[in-house]
């Protein structure tokens, strides 16, 4: 049996609802029109609906980004490096909104579980914004690959 460590970033309900009502709208028009244009809100409605993630085997030793279609996951698995620490941090992220003439940027506050390997390469695992999550993702690392935490949410870092 493969012990497999697995995080997908959760697609946002409106996202998802758009998505589906597309892709049915598609597929309707498909049915009672037969126009390729229809294709179009197909591919609109599954590129709304498809994750991504990251897979870490702990049997094979092996890792892997992935895009995730209902379930179904489609990535590579490489070699996993040998990871150091676990580093739980707090940054700023920005989305900027672009519509003709206006633009808006938002910015949000959102915490990061990188996994630190080669001294200063890492892979960020798992984005979120509740820090009580963060730590428990961070802290199954620790037990699974035998690590420590690096908690960097504060000012003043400080190993867990």
């Amino acid at each position: 049996m493969e012990n497999i460590i697995s995080y997908t970033k959760e697609i946002p309900f409106v996202k998802r609802f758009f998505g589906i009502a597309f892709a049915c709208l598609g597929f309707l028009m498909v049915v009672l029109t037969g126009s390729l244009f229809a294709f179009i809100f197909i591919a609109i409605g599954l590129g709304l609906n498809v994750a991504e993630g990251t897979d870490i085997n702990l049997t094979n030793k092996t890792i892997r980004s992935f895009q995730s279609l209902f379930g179904i996951k489609f990535g590579k698995w490489n070699q996993m490096p040998n990871f150091e620490y676990a580093s739980v941090f707090k940054t700023n992220e920005s989305q900027t909104i672009r519509v003709v003439t206006a633009e808006t940027t938002q910015k949000s506050s959102v915490i990061l579980v990188n996994l630190f390997y080669e001294r200063n390469k890492h892979i960020t695992f798992y984005k979120t914004t509740n820090k009580i999550k963060a730590f428990e993702v961070a802290k199954h690392f620790k037990l699974a690959l035998e690590i420590d935490i690096l908690d960097a949410t504060e000012s003043e870092k400080k190993w867990l």
